[in-house]
């Protein structure tokens, strides 16, 4: 039995370690790619203001970058699963790097504008592309603890990075903060030229390859006639499989990044006494230990299983936060967060590409991240408008309904779901 990969058939048993030499390289660069923009998010709102931009500007500047990504995920989901995934994610890396190299010289807002356009779509390759390749790589039988894997690094550069960024505001400043996201995005086109397994899609890999035998050759020309057809039927923008996990993961999604823009703010609004800097890196330790106690669940437990503890988890967590008298309640939200969001990002990733259809695996995560992008934008959205209409001890309770919200959506889906 041969598992197929971006370059050619392999032996099934042949790469049974999830962790192998390009896929370490991967998981760096998954860190570097979500540390490098997640580092500006909590700066580039204040920049914008300290360059003369107005409260409106400002706010736009804050989405702006996600409204971008999703605009470009139907496009590239199924790019990615025709051309190189290391051609795409250098790609993505360049334009980030070229984004923060504008942040940096940027002379008025107007600029500021143009680089989170640029971000956007750097975010967007990378995000669709680095996914599906790391996937590629993965033993059929450990895609989810593989993918939870990935999700970790991806997790820990969204909860690390905005720690680092305002941190580095309050030493050194805003330009050279987005010098130090430059870098990260640097760091990625260093590290994916080492990797050997370039992402080809399947039908350009066997291309290269040629008939190294009879029966090979038959078998790869009747896959590739059929996956001929299947292209042709469907220019689809979307996976319709995936959309129900991707509406799951915008609902879990929108209480952390609405926390993530608006802790700082809420917390002095209700004049708590809690040491707000801890919540960030708390959930990143958090996130991190979960994922590795978990990590044999992700391909053993079902996703309604996830689904349910998730949601406790995160109702908790929110609860955590409508309290938030002292740094216990904090860390109670931390942990409530991580494994409500925290988990469910891994867990619907996998759950994404187990439901694609052979040969739309980047389709599939296309799909999965325009559910993503529309969490990250919409939760600083909801939460500015919240923020600016109630009382700031309604902001939680409000968000709570995030956590219903997505566990009916599973209901109405489930038979679906059982595919994964």
């Amino acid at each position: 039995m041969a598992r197929r990969t971006g370059r050619a058939a392999v032996p099934a048993g042949a790469r049974e370690s999830i962790l192998s030499r390009d896929t370490l390289l991967l998981l760096a660069a998954g860190f570097c790619y979500f540390s490098s923009p997640m580092l500006v998010t909590p700066l580039i709102t204040g920049f914008t203001g300290s360059l003369g931009g107005s409260a409106a500007l400002m706010g736009v500047v804050g989405g702006l970058m996600n409204v971008v990504s999703l605009v470009c995920r139907p496009l590239l989901g199924g790019l990615a699963d025709r051309v190189s995934r290391y051609r795409l994610s250098l790609a993505g890396a360049a334009c980030m790097a070229l984004a923060c190299a504008l942040y940096v010289m940027a002379p008025n807002p107007a600029v500021v504008v143009v680089a989170r356009v640029v971000n956007g779509v750097g975010f967007s390759c990378c995000s669709v592309s680095m996914s599906t390749w790391f996937c590629s790589l993965l033993p059929p039988g450990r895609v989810g603890s593989g993918m939870g894997i990935y999700g970790t690094m991806n997790a820990l550069g969204m909860a690390v990075a905005p720690a680092l960024g305002v941190a580095l505001l309050g030493s050194v400043g805003y330009r050279p903060a987005f010098v130090v996201a430059a870098l990260f995005s640097t760091a990625i086109m260093v590290l994916v030229q080492f990797v050997g397994d370039r992402g080809l899609p399947p039908r350009a890999a066997s291309g290269e390859k040629g008939a190294e035998a009879e029966e090979d050759a038959g078998a790869e020309k009747d896959a590739g006639a059929e996956k001929g057809r299947a292209s042709a039927a469907r220019p689809r923008l979307v996976e319709p499989r995936v959309v129900p996990v991707a509406l799951i993961i915008m609902l879990f999604a929108i209480p952390y990044c609405a926390t993530q823009s608006f802790l700082v703010n809420y917390v002095a609004a209700r004049g708590l006494a809690v040491s707000v800097g801890l919540f960030f890196p708390a959930y990143a330790v958090i996130l991190l230990v979960l994922r590795v106690a978990l990590r044999d669940l992700f391909d053993t437990k079902p996703f309604s299983f996830f689904v349910g503890v998730a949601s406790v988890s995160a109702a908790v967590g929110i609860g955590a936060l409508a309290l938030a008298a002292n740094d216990a309640l904090l860390m109670v939200a931390a942990l409530g967060l991580a494994g409500g969001y925290g988990v469910m990002s891994s867990v619907c990733q996998s759950t994404a590409l187990k439901l694609a259809r052979p040969g739309a695996e980047g389709l599939a995560n296309g799909t999965y991240y325009i559910g993503l992008d529309l969490g990250m934008s919409f939760g600083p959205m909801l939460g500015g408008v919240l923020f600016g209409s109630l009382d700031a001890e309604l902001f939680y309770p409000v968000l709570m309904l995030c956590v219903p919200a997505a566990l009916v959506v599973y209901l109405a889906c489930r038979r679906q779901l059982r595919r994964a």
